[in-house]
């Protein structure tokens, strides 16, 4: 195994002997290694643990914000550092278009410790999009936390309200209530953002991703919106970003999502669910649709209010998404193998040139 590069601030970055050894398995000494903090404008700004850089991917390198990558000469004329390879992604965190044939699934972060779920109070808390994020969480390698913002526009009966609410629907989860304005809960992010630990924010516009990472920042880094009266925020974060904390730790912060498929992320849904998962094991019949069947052991756990009625549709509309993406992933399947023939094509007729 090769050795950890003796850059200062790699360590800081996450590398550890993991990274070190998927590096020395490329079998190229030209490669560097470098952790992607921002992707825009057909170019990636790189953490190499003693300084930023812009540089550009080779053709047919798909880079994300939060990879590990490999920076070397490349192939291109002029001896201009590139990206080469993308080291093994531990951890994943895609965004799935909903329509069905539509773009290939978006990459949101990578290599991602602990998923930070941000539901706001003053907008009115969504469980069912939080349920959709848990599963994405979870399908993703992460450890998902909620965290519920802007504590203080709300009454203090209303946040007692609003965690038991989550907790019902964020089983095993751990759940903090945070305030950016008065700093009511933010001792209680702390441990999550450790030196070489990744922390993603994820959640819908308006819930306070920016300020948030603002705060925990000591700086204005990140650009904030006003919220609308209908309790929806402006859209402000356009982009991910990769920040490196002053006391530690890594922060992601992602745009505001609203539509979001959990197409590909069964296990994520049965561990989201695992109450009404376990719950249908009791249904008379293995192939029970739990749509008004006798023996249906969901229907009776609706009628003595074992079971959400919102929390029991919500496992049947995103149960039903992952078994509807065979067409789409064949359909991607192809797409990609089309785009790396032409890539080649290109490549070769740069070659002759």
């Amino acid at each position: 195994m090769s050795p950890i590069p003796t850059v200062p601030g790699l360590l800081a970055l996450g590398w550890d002997d993991g990274w070190a050894s998927a590096l020395s398995e490329l079998c190229d000494p030209n490669l560097s290694p470098a952790r992607v903090s921002r992707v825009d404008r057909g170019m990636c700004t790189v953490m190499t643990g003693m300084a930023e850089e812009r540089v550009a991917a080779e053709r047919g390198v798909e880079v994300a914000v939060g990879d590990w990558v490999g920076v070397g000469p490349g192939s291109a004329a002029g001896g201009k550092a590139r990206i080469v390879a993308v080291l093994p992604r531990r951890c994943v965190f895609r965004r799935e278009a909903k329509t069905r044939g539509a773009a290939p699934p978006q990459i949101v972060a990578a290599n991602i410790d602990t998923v930070l779920l941000c539901d706001a109070l003053d907008g009115g808390l969504s469980l069912r999009h939080l349920e959709r994020f848990l599963a994405l969480a979870w399908q993703s390698g992460a450890t998902p936390v909620v965290l519920i913002t802007k504590s203080d526009a709300a009454p203090a009966a209303v946040v007692v309200k609003a965690v038991e609410a989550v907790e019902a629907v964020a089983n095993g989860v751990s759940v903090h209530v945070v305030s950016s304005t008065s700093g009511e809960g933010i001792e209680e992010v702390a441990p999550y953002l450790v030196p070489g630990h990744t922390v993603a924010l994820l959640g819908l516009s308006g819930a306070g991703k920016s300020t948030l990472v603002n705060l925990l920042a000591g700086e204005e880094i990140l650009a904030t919106g006003a919220v609308r009266e209908d309790g929806s925020g402006r859209h402000t974060t356009t982009h991910r970003e990769l920040v490196l904390l002053p006391g530690g730790g890594l922060l992601i912060d992602t745009p505001g999502m609203r539509a979001l498929s959990v197409v590909g992320a069964g296990d994520g849904v049965e561990q989201t669910f695992w109450d009404v998962e376990v719950l249908a094991r009791n249904c008379k019949y293995t192939n029970c649709s739990h749509k008004g069947e006798q023996g249906c052991a969901l229907a009776a756990a609706l009628s003595d209010g074992r079971l959400e009625r919102g929390r029991f549709e919500s496992w049947l509309r995103l149960k039903a998404e992952p078994a509807s993406s065979e067409l789409d992933v064949a359909r991607r399947d192809i797409a990609e193998r089309k785009r790396r023939k032409a890539a080649i094509h290109a490549d070769r007729r740069a070659a002759r040139t």
